[in-house]
């Protein structure tokens, strides 16, 4: 799914869309490429290219296929009131996202392996699909089993750095969590633009 290395990925894509990214030493490196690329700019980017960036953004930051983004954004155009919130709502409400963004994995690609190897129990009830859409008042947790697994070893001082997002709860005497809400859509959170990716699928 991911072809080349990460650091290169994100300064093609112009953007920290992996955790490997999201570190100072990679900030000062893309302010250094901006000033060089801003003395030798060429011609402005066309639009289907910049839709391709920004599609690429989305896809390689959640960690899922063409064929899964693709349906994700048909299903979510036709929420016309609101299209870019129901697509991010898609993405944020997908297990191994939430086991992620609850600080159970340092990456959503961990999240995804605890998840497909039975790691997390949902309603107490084994799930093993990382693309199983959590709801609103659903319980995750780490399985018994896998408490004492060297996975969970620093699980405290991984929540301690995650920022839980509001719409999620974790008590971390049982390692366990809940969504409390829908996930919610701040564009500038965001490390992509929606927009652009429905002009893309909209071609």
């Amino acid at each position: 799914m991911i072809s080349g290395p990460k650091y290169k990925i994100c300064k093609r894509l112009g953007g920290a869309i992996f955790e490997k990214c999201q570190t100072q030493k990679f900030a000062l490196s893309e302010a250094r490429a901006g000033k060089k690329r801003s003395k030798h700019k060429g011609g402005q980017m066309s639009d289907y290219k910049r839709q391709l960036i920004e599609k690429q953004k989305m896809r390689l930051s959640y960690g899922i296929s063409e064929k899964q983004l693709s349906r994700y954004v048909e299903e979510s155009m036709a929420h016309r009131e609101d299209p870019a919130r129901a697509l991010l709502s898609r993405l944020e409400s997908r297990l191994d996202n939430v086991v992620y963004r609850m600080g159970l994995a340092k990456t959503r690609r961990l999240a995804r392996q605890l998840v497909s190897h039975g790691h997390i129990r949902v309603n107490g009830k084994r799930m093993t699909i990382p693309s199983y859409q959590a709801r609103t008042n659903d319980d995750i947790a780490v399985r018994e089993g896998s408490k004492g697994s060297p996975l969970f070893i620093d699980l405290a001082e991984r929540v301690e750095l995650a920022s839980i997002p509001a719409w999620l709860f974790i008590d971390l005497k049982a390692t366990a969590g809940k969504v409390i809400t829908e996930p919610v859509y701040n564009p500038t959170e965001a490390l992509f633009d929606p927009e652009q990716v429905f002009e893309y699928y909209s071609r």
